[in-house]
């Protein structure tokens, strides 16, 4: 089904008034803390995923040696 040529800049006006009223209502200190929280997110994600990678490692070469 093709759309009309209105609706895409139906939903590109609809969209960008949303951004700018969610922008408004949003401080700096809380965007500063939602990045500090992803980025010690992203950190502990990917340690945890390394060690998990090694124990999995570690235990496949055990039950190769037997």
């Amino acid at each position: 089904m093709k759309l009309p040529d209105a609706i895409p800049s139906m939903y590109a006006g609809t969209i960008g008034g949303t951004l700018l009223s969610v922008f408004g209502t949003i401080g700096a200190a809380d965007v500063v803390k939602t990045a500090i929280c992803a980025a010690i997110g992203a950190v502990i994600s990917f340690v945890v995923s390394a060690a998990m990678r090694k124990i999995c490692n570690l235990s496949r070469k055990g039950r190769n040696k037997n």
